[in-house]
């Protein structure tokens, strides 16, 4: 991949493990508005559409509004204390800044608690720009978060390359016509990411260090 300047990372399961305290907000709000908690691999499993998604699937429509304000005021505290950085991240990170790629971040997970992580995790540094779904008429697995990143940078399809960790990043890529890198081991099932065809799937995200 010589041509490549710009990297886009997904976050949430890519360079992020926040599982922990995504499913410790979600049970305390079903608690909250009286629904049953959900198993941690449900929970797992609808992560990566946004938070108002995340929810919709297990409340009344009449009460997804008050849930997703109870899930976001618990959320901003339980994002401190149960995110972590996914193991290599830092060294790639660091290793592709040092190499004068670009780096952006485009996720669904809000802007706000985007900032949160990439503050708490002490990850601002690396990244040149971040853009989240809420500035957007469409999140992913549209492909406007990506082309607008492209447009911030400049740059070609041929010379972007976006990382992620779900079918739907797969997909967003393919449709913005440039290729995709999956690290498996996020919220994606293998066979729905292969139906995307991404450009490539890995296990661990050191494996980037030698792929760029």
């Amino acid at each position: 991949m010589k041509d490549i300047k710009l990297v886009i990372f997904d976050l949430d399961g890519t360079l992020v493990d926040a599982y922990e305290a995504i499913t410790r907000s979600f049970n305390y709000t079903m608690e909250k508005h009286g629904y049953l908690p959900q198993h941690p691999l449900v929970i797992r499993r609808a992560v990566g559409w946004g938070d108002r998604n995340l929810l919709k699937p297990f409340v009344k429509k009449s009460d997804l509004d008050k849930a997703l304000s109870t899930y976001r005021r618990h959320h901003r505290l339980s994002l401190l204390e149960y995110s972590r950085l996914i193991k290599g991240v830092r060294r790639v990170l660091g290793y592709l800044k040092g190499k004068n790629y670009r780096l952006a971040v485009a996720s669904n997970r809000p802007t706000s608690f985007s900032r949160i992580i990439l503050r708490q995790l002490k990850l601002n540094g690396y990244f040149a720009y971040v853009l989240c779904a809420d500035r957007l008429k469409q999140g992913k697995p549209h492909p406007e978060i990506i082309q607008r990143i492209m447009r911030q940078f400049s740059a070609g399809a041929q010379e972007t390359v976006y990382i992620g960790d779900m079918p739907i990043d797969a997909e967003a890529a393919r449709r913005a016509g440039i290729r995709a890198i999956i690290v498996s081991g996020g919220s994606g099932i293998k066979n729905e990411i292969r139906a995307e065809k991404p450009y490539r799937m890995i296990r661990n995200i050191l494996v980037l260090k030698s792929i760029l």
